[in-house]
């Protein structure tokens, strides 16, 4: 993971407990998670715009479709 050992992972998360106390990790990592959430969330959601774009597009671009004309004699 980033090309870091098990002793520098265990580094920085006694730096980041000195920095922000044991009482706000939780809650800082609670806004990450929602963060990480909403931001895929953003993702998704313009994935699906882009592709629905590109439908309408593709279905624009066809030639329109001859419909058949039905005659008065065959009903």
């Amino acid at each position: 993971m980033f090309g870091l050992g098990p002793w520098e992972l265990l580094l920085v998360f006694l730096a980041i407990l000195l920095l922000f106390g044991a009482k706000r990790l939780p809650e800082i990592a609670q806004g990450m998670g929602k963060g990480i959430k909403e931001f895929k969330k953003a993702m998704k959601d313009t994935t699906d715009e882009i592709k629905g774009s590109v439908k309408l597009d593709d279905e624009a671009a066809k030639p329109p479709q001859k419909e058949e004309k039905k005659s008065e004699n065959s009903k």
